[in-house]
């Protein structure tokens, strides 16, 4: 009994150092490390692709707008020209009648009202009607018979687009008579 009580510890003395790493944990957290390294490098990678693209739709959207405005009157552009030509074919007519040059200046003008036409553009009709500031320009006013603030006389036609008003049409507006 002796010997057991003398040496009780050398079980204890013989226990493994507490500052050594568990042999299963070390490698794991190794692992989850290198993962969530690699994991971080792949999605910053694709936030750099997504940024890029981005960019990259950005550019290509500047290039089509400003495109989209550079040619926006490109198909208008070539419907006028066809004016153009027959108003120099007109000119280029060499003993043109009055009577014939006026026929043709007949065709042109519907040519160009079916120009008119496809691309939306109106006139104001402003004779007898109510004057609106929003659609005409009062030149001057006279006094008339007409009810008042009545278009009596157009000086220049106006034009909308697309029911928006491009040139307002100047026109002469009624007013009462003084007695």
């Amino acid at each position: 009994m002796q010997d057991s009580q003398q040496n009780p510890a050398p079980e204890l003395n013989q226990a493994e150092p507490a500052a050594a790493p568990h042999p299963e944990t070390a490698p794991s957290l190794e692992e989850q490390l290198k993962k969530a390294e690699l994991a971080a490098e792949e999605h910053h990678d694709a936030w750099l692709r997504a940024r890029a693209e981005a960019d990259n739709v950005r550019k290509r959207a500047q290039v089509e707008i400003a495109n989209a405005h550079k040619y926006a009157i490109e198909n208008f552009s070539s419907a006028v020209l066809a004016v153009k030509d027959s108003l120099e074919a007109a000119l280029a007519t060499e003993n043109a009648t009055t009577e014939s040059l006026k026929s043709g200046v007949e065709l042109t003008l519907k040519l160009l009202a079916s120009v008119f036409d496809k691309f939306n553009i109106c006139e104001i009709k402003a004779l007898g009607e109510k004057f609106d500031p929003h659609r005409h320009q009062a030149i001057t006013t006279v006094e008339s018979e007409s009810e008042p603030n009545t278009v009596i006389s157009v000086m220049q036609k106006g034009y909308t687009l697309n029911d928006r008003v491009i040139r307002p049409a100047l026109v002469v507006v009624g007013k009462p008579k003084q007695t």
